[in-house]
């Protein structure tokens, strides 16, 4: 699992060049498909993670009435608000080489 706290990604968005995106892969759309697919596993990770961070604060009970709040869990809540978001942590690693992908299509034309 990659830490993403010390993810050197941009906090707001960056103006890209397609043709360095498409550099890769040949195709800016199959750039783009692949960073979109990335950055969902990485909100998935982050939203695991977050979940069983805070779920050690549940309190469980009958009424929903009362809600507690605790001040390690809006701490808690707020780092992770502050994390680049999921595509802009996608975008930096594809850019940087760390994306692993394959196309089982073109695998089958060489065979």
């Amino acid at each position: 699992m990659i830490d993403y706290k010390k993810t050197k990604a941009p906090t707001n968005t960056v103006t890209r060049d397609i043709l360095d995106l498409a550099e890769e892969t040949g195709n800016i759309y199959e750039s783009v498909a692949i960073i979109g697919k990335r950055a969902n596993q990485i909100g998935n990770e982050i939203k695991d993670e977050l979940s069983k961070k805070l779920s050690e604060f549940a309190a469980y009970n009958d009424s929903l009435d009362e809600v507690f709040e605790n001040r390690e869990q809006i701490e808690i809540s707020r780092f992770y608000e502050k994390l680049p978001k999921p595509s802009l942590i996608a975008t930096e690693e594809f850019v940087d080489g760390k994306v692993y992908f394959r196309d089982p299509a073109a695998e089958q034309t060489q065979e």
